[in-house]
């Protein structure tokens, strides 16, 4: 492997610190898309536009770092 795939770059690592309870269904499903359902849950994804975009839309109910 490669010294840039063993360092993680180019991953996100998000985690949901806000409930989804009434917000709007667009809201729910993106946080779904980020694969986050429950509070406190933490996924790593690949840092693309499509990913920052989402994260960008929720960036109030998520936490994102560089994973």
């Amino acid at each position: 492997m490669s010294e840039a795939a063993n360092s993680g770059a180019g991953r996100v690592r998000v985690t949901q610190i806000g409930s989804p309870i009434g917000r709007t269904k667009d809201q729910r499903d993106t946080l779904v898309g980020l694969g986050l359902n429950k509070m406190h849950r933490t996924r790593v994804l690949e840092d693309t536009p499509a990913v920052r975009g989402m994260i960008f839309k929720v960036k109030h109910l998520i936490r994102a770092e560089p994973a």
